[in-house]
């Protein structure tokens, strides 16, 4: 479906030079002097960035109808990860290069949405908090406070953060997916 331009707010999804955009602003400029025109913020979903765009009021765009699906995550081999949709019970097959960060937070079974256009995934979206098995960290030695307090603390699905002094190997600990950092113990 096409729209206008005086048809775009925020959060719409539109598909503009073969990409999906999300509308993250969008103002209507009227200039003292020329024609009226909008500038509008886009966010890539496929691949995150943000672009400025100015458009003129006789420009069209098409919808983009994007489905939030969960899926599941089984295992991976080499660069390969398995998913399962969990309402039809199909395997998905995604290339390490599709996931992105995610791919730091994946363990078996854990459930993730994926944004989906036209039966194709362009992203996914781990839950916000994750609890994650501390494979090796130093211990930490009381008083040093030369880091204010923390260390790097590797995770079981690979990843190095930074956790308080008394995290062990061994720990469980909760990570925020959106910031990437320690938020306490599980």
């Amino acid at each position: 479906m096409q729209i206008s331009l005086n048809q775009i707010k925020n959060g719409l999804s539109i598909e503009l030079n073969s990409e999906i955009y999300f509308v993250v602003d969008s103002k209507h400029v009227k200039p003292g002097k020329g024609g009226a025109f909008m500038r509008v913020k886009l966010r890539n979903i496929r691949l995150g960035t943000v672009v400025d765009k100015t458009f003129r009021p006789n420009e069209k765009f098409e919808v983009a109808y994007i489905e939030k699906k969960k899926i599941q995550f089984m295992y991976h081999s080499k660069d390969i990860y398995e998913f399962m949709d969990q309402e039809t019970y199909e395997h998905v097959s995604l290339h390490k290069d599709q996931l992105g960060d995610v791919v730091n937070y994946l363990k078996e079974n854990l459930e993730v949405a994926a944004l989906t256009y036209k039966n194709k995934i362009l992203s996914l979206e781990p839950p916000i908090f994750i609890d994650m098995g501390i494979v090796s960290t130093e211990p930490g030695i009381r008083g040093d406070t030369s880091r204010a307090g923390t260390k790097p603390a590797k995770t079981e699905t690979g990843m190095t953060i930074l956790v308080p002094l008394f995290v062990n190997e061994g720990d469980v600990i909760r990570v925020d997916t959106r910031t990437k950092e320690y938020v306490s113990r599980a």
